[in-house]
C-alpha cells in the first residue's frame, strides 16, 4: 500500500558556522592554533582572514583553502589533535552555542525529523560540534587519512556550494532515499554560498543571513530568523 504523504518523515538540514553557531568554527580553529603556539600568527592569520573574506564574497577557491586549512592536521598525531579539540570545544565552541539554536534542533528532533548538519568545514573540526547539539548525522568536507594519520588532503567532494547538493544526494542515496521522499525538507543557513541547496528544499530558512542571502530571501518570501541569544 502506498504510504500516505502526511505520514512521511521530514528532514532538517542545518548549516553550522554562523547558523547554529554564533561564529565560524573553521576560522576560529586557525586562531585557536595560533593561540596554542602551533601556527605562526603573522603568516597564518593574514591568509586565514583573506580566505574568510573570499568565502563571504562568494569567490572562495575551496581547494586552495582546504590545502591551507588541512595542512596543520597532517603535522600532528590523531591522538594529539583529538585532545586539542576537547580544549577547543570548551574554550571556543561552547560559548558560540546558543539556546535558541539548541531549541530549534530539539524541536525538529522531538517531531521525529531526520536531522543533519551539512557544512563546508572539515569533519574533524565539526563532528564533535554536531554531537554536542545532539545531531547524529554530519556531512562535512572530509580530510583524507592514511594509516590513521591526516595527510593534509581532502577525500571526495568538498561540502561547499553545489558540492552540498552532491553530498546530500549521495548520502541519501546510500540510505535508499532522496530529498523528494520527505514530506518537508528544511535547510537553515546564513550564507548565500548555500543557495544551490536552499533552492531545492521545500522550506529554506535564512538565519542571521548575509546581505546577499537576506535580499534573496526577501524577494522569494523565505522566512528569516535569528538564533542569537
Amino acid at each position: 500500500m502506498k504510504q500516505d504523504i502526511n505520514s512521511k518523515q521530514n528532514i532538517a538540514l542545518f548549516d553550522l558556522d554562523n547558523t547554529l553557531l554564533a561564529g565560524d568554527s573553521d576560522y576560529n580553529w586557525g586562531l585557536f592554533l595560533i593561540n596554542e603556539g602551533l601556527l605562526d600568527g603573522k603568516t597564518h592569520q593574514a591568509r586565514n582572514d583573506q580566505f574568510y573574506q573570499d568565502y563571504k564574497n562568494g569567490n572562495l577557491d575551496i581547494y586552495k583553502f582546504l590545502e591551507f586549512q588541512l595542512k596543520p592536521l597532517s603535522e600532528h598525531s590523531k591522538a594529539f589533535l583529538d585532545t586539542l579539540h576537547l580544549k577547543y570545544m570548551e574554550k571556543v565552541i561552547r560559548p558560540m552555542m546558543t539556546k535558541k539554536a539548541q531549541d530549534l534542533v530539539d524541536t525538529h528532533k522531538a517531531a521525529g525529523d531526520l536531522c543533519v548538519v551539512i557544512t563546508a568545514t572539515n569533519s574533524f573540526v565539526t563532528k564533535p560540534i554536531a554531537t554536542a547539539y545532539g545531531i547524529e548525522h554530519l556531512i562535512g568536507t572530509d580530510p583524507e587519512m592514511k594509516d590513521g594519520q591526516y595527510t593534509g588532503g581532502v577525500q571526495g567532494v568538498p561540502s561547499f556550494q553545489e558540492g552540498k547538493v552532491t553530498r546530500i544526494d549521495d548520502w541519501l542515496k546510500a540510505r535508499g532515499q532522496q530529498l523528494g521522499d520527505f514530506s518537508k525538507s528544511y535547510f537553515y543557513s546564513d550564507s548565500h554560498n548555500d543557495l544551490p541547496l536552499m533552492k531545492l528544499v521545500t522550506n529554506p530558512v535564512a538565519v542571521d543571513a548575509d546581505p546577499t542571502l537576506t535580499a534573496y530571501a526577501e524577494q522569494n518570501q523565505w522566512p528569516h530568523i535569528s538564533l542569537r541569544n
